[in-house]
């Protein structure tokens, strides 16, 4: 009994430690992943990593290339269809977290903002702290169900080998659209919340469009 405990606790820890891994950009679209050189990076055995792979796999974030497992990547169709779906279901949770969020989550996303200002020229930490102000959006609208729905969106958009924050001049913007989308949640306004996530979204995606157009004009000079 205890072992299958240990067991299901150790495939848990392995899957979100690879997760991180391709979240962060230490295994990045195309990359192959190894049992072993995974299970010696994360002090692990093969057991639960072979586990977590599997299941990465199911969920579409890794691929096979012959025997081997690579980290998948989204074609150009595949990320709009991806970003139409995140922008209406983000819509519909800072939607929902304008009518149901609790006080101390309206203060807790105002005090984000205002903390993420001070990350606007590293964007590799505004992207993680990004990451957290999405999240606690979703929290805030008190529907499990959705929630889980953007957690899968979520975990597909790992897939992405850098963040549109990246781009000159975009950090600055997405705080502000940030701003905007915590000002329609304090004010109760679920429509404009809606249009403001629903906007940030459209402009994030089209930051994505330019930096993917720039990389492939960049590999055409090669």
């Amino acid at each position: 009994m205890g072992d299958n405990r240990q067991n299901r606790a150790g495939q848990k820890d392995a899957y979100a430690l690879v997760l991180e891994a391709i979240d962060i950009g230490i295994y990045q679209p195309g990359d192959r992943l190894v049992e072993s050189e995974l299970a010696e990076r994360f002090g692990v055995s093969r057991t639960p990593i072979r586990e977590a792979l599997q299941r990465l796999e199911t969920q579409s974030l890794l691929t096979r290339d012959g025997r081997s497992l690579i980290v998948a990547s989204l074609d150009h169709n595949q990320l709009a269809e991806l970003y139409v779906v995140r922008a209406e279901l983000e819509g519909l949770a800072a939607r929902l977290a304008a009518r149901h969020a609790t006080p101390e989550e309206v203060r807790l996303l105002r005090r984000m903002v205002e903390e993420d200002r001070a990350l606007v020229d590293d964007p590799a930490a505004l992207a993680r702290a990004n990451r957290r102000f999405h999240k606690q959006i979703h929290l805030a609208s008190h529907n499990r169900y959705l929630v889980q729905q953007l957690d899968l969106v979520h975990r597909t958009m790992a897939l992405m080998a850098t963040t549109s924050l990246a781009a000159e001049g975009r950090s600055k913007g997405a705080v502000d659209e940030h701003d905007a989308i915590v000002r329609a949640i304090e004010a109760g306004d679920g429509d404009a919340a809606f249009d403001a996530l629903k906007s940030h979204i459209s402009r994030a995606f089209e930051t994505r469009l330019a930096l993917d157009a720039q990389r492939e004009e960049g590999f055409q000079e090669l």
